[in-house]
């Protein structure tokens, strides 16, 4: 089966990622202290009252080649819209979705979690999943521009986001703590930032939502 978008990563940089996360957490998040953000939080009750019988959560905690939108995407698709909803939380490698362009070029996003752009077949240096041009996508409509405009609720870990800010500070040149700021002011607007990742799948299954691996 041809792959959703031409992924160059392997296994062995994948891992590597595992493990550079698993080092900013042991060293970063003993004194934990949440982001600050000009996006949307999350209140106590988010995702909300989810309107309709067919409701899903997509756990993307990896790129994996644009998959997990392809899920979101394809559960939407056969179901009556007025009565379904498809929640989708960002979290661990898969957070970078949540950012705006010029994040990933500044902080050399894709170079540095080997995420492959499928319309220059090079490291990405834009948001490949937002508004991308037509015919990039395997389909165009799981790009998340067009999810966020079906409906669909966006989470973003804000625990990823301060992890890897502060892994990439590096890149742009700038400190841990200026660049988690500039990260939170640069989440794609109509993405609430969640306490954590696994905090907002936990509240959506409260909201009735069915699981699905994203990956």
């Amino acid at each position: 089966m041809t792959d959703l978008m031409d992924d160059a990563a392997d296994l062995t940089p994948r891992r590597g990622f595992f493990t550079r996360i698993a080092g900013a957490m042991a060293l970063g998040l003993a004194g934990f202290v949440p982001a600050p953000s000009r996006a949307q939080p999350a209140g106590p009750d988010w995702p909300g009252t989810l309107k309709g019988r067919n409701r899903q959560v997509v756990d993307a905690y990896e790129v994996n080649s644009g998959f997990p939108l392809a899920f979101v995407y394809t559960f939407l698709l056969p179901n009556d819209p007025s009565n379904t909803t498809a929640v989708l939380v960002l979290r661990h490698g898969a957070f970078p979705i949540a950012l705006a362009d010029d994040m990933w070029k500044k902080y050399k996003i894709g170079e540095s979690f080997k995420i492959i752009d499928p319309e220059t077949k090079a490291p990405a240096v834009k948001n490949p999943f937002f508004k991308p041009k037509p015919g990039v996508l395997l389909i165009d409509d799981i790009a998340l521009d067009r999810l966020l405009a079906k409906g669909t609720v966006v989470g973003a870990c804000n625990v990823a986001l301060t992890v890897q800010s502060k892994m990439l500070a590096g890149n742009a040149g700038v400190s841990a703590e200026e660049a988690a700021r500039e990260w939170a002011a640069n989440i794609i607007p109509g993405i609430t930032v969640v306490p954590s990742g696994t905090w907002g799948v936990n509240r959506a299954q409260q909201a009735g939502c069915s699981y699905c691996a994203g990956g």
